[in-house]
């Protein structure tokens, strides 16, 4: 075996950066035995630049809200089928899937039926809610990677394979604030207040949470006339999307779209206001305070809010296992909520909560892209091939 097939689908920003760095990461291992490695599936940029082959966009998979996949439910079903078909003709040594649960679980399933061995990277929020997918987990993977401890223990419970692996994140994060060198990137004083407005990296999230964000922000102007407002944009797409909501909405507001720099933007920041999600951990392992919101469609919200069955769902109180990180869901996400949030964050530097991002930040540090290939190198059994 001179060449390994290794089938990688991504379903989203944050799964093309997990994606990128695993792929880095098993190279590496082949490297060192002489083998080179062949990736198809669903790719970002990031990964693509690694030499990934992609099926198709994708941004096709970024859907979030039971009403918004269900609009998009037939063209979904049809490039899954499609996919399958595709990687059990390639006939790849493992197919690994990057969170996108709702369409990679379904997908592994599949091939593992048909005797291909299949690894799920980042686990479903299973533990949070509808904790029956736990048995079709067991039947659609070999192995979960998890990037969290608490996952583990669940995945053991339930006797399913699990690694904790840690965080890629908290690995490329300097435990030490970095917020005076994002400062002096983004060309910002020191004594500046600063608020970055982080709606998600998919377009149903910021048309449901921009415009409450900039309206805080605005009401923020009042109190703090200097406030510089700072937006970065996952790519030129969600620029345009956002910076054309700010033309229609808020063309008296001086704000600052950029692209691809949210992490500096983050780090600068003396406060973020932002939708739940992997940014949540990356505003943590940055060590910026952070307010959190998040609306769905009301069909959507009253769905989820049946099947919940943790008190939190930011990563940052998960991890602490208490409310460290103001939560604000639906309702709750009102204008007059998220500026009595950020107000006193802004007034007076939260120590305490930047002291807890650190405990965390130590304890999901793990080198979890090594952890993560070798996991799957294991899987592979390259020794006995």
């Amino acid at each position: 075996m001179s060449t390994l097939k290794i089938g990688i689908v991504a379903g989203e920003h944050s799964g093309d950066l997990l994606g990128a760095d695993l792929m880095s990461a098993l190279s590496d291992l082949a490297k060192q035995q002489s083998l080179t490695i062949e990736y198809r599936g669903v790719a970002g940029p990031k990964m693509m630049a690694l030499g990934a082959t992609s099926y198709f966009d994708m941004e096709e998979l970024s859907v979030m809200g039971i009403v918004e996949i269900l609009k998009r439910l037939p063209r979904l079903l049809k490039k899954r089928k499609q996919l399958i078909a595709d990687l059990i003709d390639w006939q790849p040594d493992v197919v690994i899937g990057i969170d996108a649960p709702e369409f990679n679980l379904g997908l592994e399933l599949k091939l593992k039926e048909q005797g291909i061995k299949t690894v799920h990277y980042v686990s479903p929020s299973v533990w949070a809610w509808r904790q029956s997918r736990v048995k079709t987990i067991k039947k659609a993977v070999d192995k979960v990677l998890a990037l969290l401890p608490f996952e583990k223990a669940f995945y053991d419970k339930h006797d399913v394979p699990c690694d904790f692996v840690g965080h890629t994140l908290a690995d490329q994060i300097p435990v030490e604030s970095q917020k005076q060198e994002c400062r002096a990137e983004l060309g910002l004083e020191a004594e500046t207040k600063v608020l970055a407005v982080l709606p998600g990296s998919r377009g149903s999230e910021i048309k449901f949470l921009l415009a409450p964000f900039l309206k805080a922000a605005q009401e923020l102007k009042l109190t703090f006339p200097t406030l510089v407002i700072l937006v970065p944009a996952v790519n030129e797409f969600r620029a345009k999307q956002i910076q054309s909501i700010i033309d229609e909405q808020f063309a008296d507001l001086d704000v600052n779209v950029s692209i691809a720099n949210a992490r500096v933007v983050m780090g600068a920041a003396d406060v973020v206001l932002l939708a739940s999600g992997t940014a949540t951990l990356e505003t943590m392992l940055m060590k910026t305070p952070m307010v959190t919101a998040y609306k769905v469609s009301w069909f959507s919200h009253e769905i989820f809010k049946r099947l919940i069955k943790t008190p939190f769902f930011t990563l940052p109180n998960l991890l602490a296992g208490k409310e460290i990180v103001p939560e604000l869901i639906q309702d709750d996400a009102s204008v007059e909520n998220l500026v009595s949030h950020v107000k006193p964050m802004l007034e007076h530097t939260n120590t305490q909560m930047i002291d807890q991002f650190t405990k965390l930040h130590v304890e999901i540090k793990r080198d979890a892209s090594a952890r993560a290939a070798n996991s799957v190198w294991q899987l592979l059994d390259i020794n006995n091939k």
